[in-house]
């Protein structure tokens, strides 16, 4: 093993028993459910704007949305990236102080609880579904991480895939297991700076490797289409199609999809006050403007080094979400500091999985403890027990998704988009209606629930196939067809009682 892969490991190794640490040191505050799923609602607004937002960005923005701007050019990337933003600032806007005042006064640790909460569903059928929907979408979107991590070693050191997914899951799971909701919440706090840092290291490395910003452009240029906002094409095309105005605002939909994200929405509830939202909400959108910005710019980045020969091409968009691993494999070969500040950037990279895999496992395990074993089927536990058994579903759910995450070939992007739209479309409608329209009833939150779930399968594996006008990014129809579904059945059903709507009024 040469030096700079040696500095560049123990720099990584270093991050992994970092995070461990606070995993433990985090361990003694974790003696209630409210504790291990909330972190006792005590994040302060850097805690809350940064581990938010790091747990939202996961391994796609360091892997998924570099891979896609460098193959297919700007245009998918950058009006997804122009949704994501428009998403974070509204969610933030107008989800954020309201659901956290209103979780408060209902006791709810978990979004299904106060979605159950908030309508008064004494059949639990809230409840139920909201838990189900949290683990059939979590999987893959925790699968995805770990697909990340295995891509990582075994594209920078030809490490065996599957042996090194296992082992960052592990990391994943020992501190989630420790130290909860708080542990994860001051780790991916780290993590988004680790991240930051990795961006920017690597764009000011780039350019310098592929001749100058000038030469970025020029490379880009050679590509019809690959600069423009409007054409769809790849690195391979001679000729690029048409980017058009539906594709356009299907891909702006991906911002729809934070008013359902659980992992998003419990870091609102965990807030420590409501008048720190304000200040967290401008931290957080600066924060994802620039990320998303300098991911994208890194892409572009990424091909005019694979033109000058700086890094092998690629041969799909799969392949070239490796582009920063590779980047940092090449920054390695430049002396024993610039092979640490590579272990960094690959640390970045973890981070950017292990940030948005903590919080996922932590809410697929509240959805089966909480919501599921205790308040559906009724099992009394303990305090003690209740901790214990959210720990092994954290680590059965881990096991779940290392079996999703056995392909090599899985696309980060992809995989994450599905189970991003089959969030937005479960829980962002009737989150909404739900903080907003007091009409709003629980068979309007039931019939919404189901209805945008079941599209989101529909649309995805049945209609979007037909293509032409109907190659619409699933969360878009389904979302509607949600919203459609929570308005009528609110509405022919008999509306909520009067002690809810005086409660809807007064929260703040």
């Amino acid at each position: 093993m040469t030096t700079a892969n040696t500095c560049i490991i123990l720099a990584i190794a270093v991050y992994l028993i970092g995070m461990i640490v606070i995993g433990y040191l985090n361990s003694r505050s974790t003696g209630s459910s409210a504790e291990f799923y909330l972190g006792g609602r005590r994040l302060g607004p850097v805690v809350t704007a940064l581990s938010t937002e790091a747990s939202d960005m996961s391994a796609w923005l360091l892997m998924g949305v570099p891979g896609l701007a460098l193959f297919c050019g700007v245009a998918e990337a950058s009006w997804t990236a122009i949704g994501l933003a428009a998403g974070t600032y509204l969610n933030w806007l107008f989800v954020a102080r309201r659901l956290r005042s209103y979780s408060a006064k209902l006791d709810a640790i978990t979004v299904p609880d106060f979605l159950s909460r908030r309508f008064r569903d004494n059949t639990k059928l809230i409840e139920s579904i909201g838990a189900i929907m949290i683990v059939i979408f979590f999987v893959p979107y925790t699968a995805s991480g770990f697909v990340a991590c295995g891509k990582l070693f075994n594209n920078m050191f030809g490490w065996d895939y599957v042996t090194t997914m296992v082992v960052s899951a592990v990391v994943i799971v020992a501190y989630c297991t420790m130290g909860g909701f708080m542990a994860a919440s001051i780790t991916s706090l780290i993590q988004s700076l680790v991240m930051t840092f990795a961006l920017i290291v690597v764009l000011l490395f780039g350019i310098n490797a592929a001749g100058g910003w000038s030469a970025v452009v020029e490379n880009a240029k050679t590509v019809p289409g690959y600069l423009s906002l409007f054409a769809n094409t790849t690195i391979e095309s001679t000729s690029p199609g048409v980017y058009d105005g539906i594709t356009i605002v299907s891909t702006l939909a991906w911002g729809l999809g934070y008013f359902g994200m659980p992992h998003v929405l419990i870091h609102f509830m965990a807030a420590k006050d409501e008048r720190i939202l304000k200040t967290s909400r401008r931290i957080a959108t600066i924060w994802v403007v620039i990320s998303l910005s300098v991911a994208t710019i890194i892409g572009l980045v990424g091909f005019a080094m694979v033109k000058a020969n700086v890094l092998s091409a690629f041969a799909s968009s799969s392949e070239a979400e490796s582009v920063l691993v590779r980047a940092a494999a090449l920054m390695g070969q430049k002396g024993i500091l610039f092979a640490v500040i590579g272990g960094v950037i690959l640390a970045g990279i973890l981070s950017a999985t292990m940030s948005t895999a903590d919080v996922q496992l932590l809410a697929a395990a509240s959805g089966v403890t909480q919501n599921l074993l205790q308040d559906v089927f009724g099992v009394k536990l303990s305090d003690r027990k209740n901790l214990l058994v959210a720990r092994l579903a954290v680590i059965g759910i881990a096991v779940i998704a290392l079996f999703f995450a056995m392909d090599p070939n899985s696309s980060v992007f992809r995989v994450v988009s599905f189970a991003w739209a089959g969030f937005g479309a479960t829980f962002g409608p009737i989150m909404l209606f739900a903080l907003f329209w007091k009409r709003t009833n629980k068979y309007g939150a039931i019939a919404g629930m189901l209805s945008g779930g079941v599209t989101i399968f529909l649309w995805k594996f049945l209609v979007r196939p037909l293509g032409g006008a109907w190659n619409i990014y699933e969360l878009l129809p389904a979302f509607l067809v949600a919203c459609v579904f929570i308005i009528v059945f609110s509405l022919i059903t008999k509306a909520p009682d009067e002690e809810i709507v005086e409660e809807f009024e007064s929260v703040a």
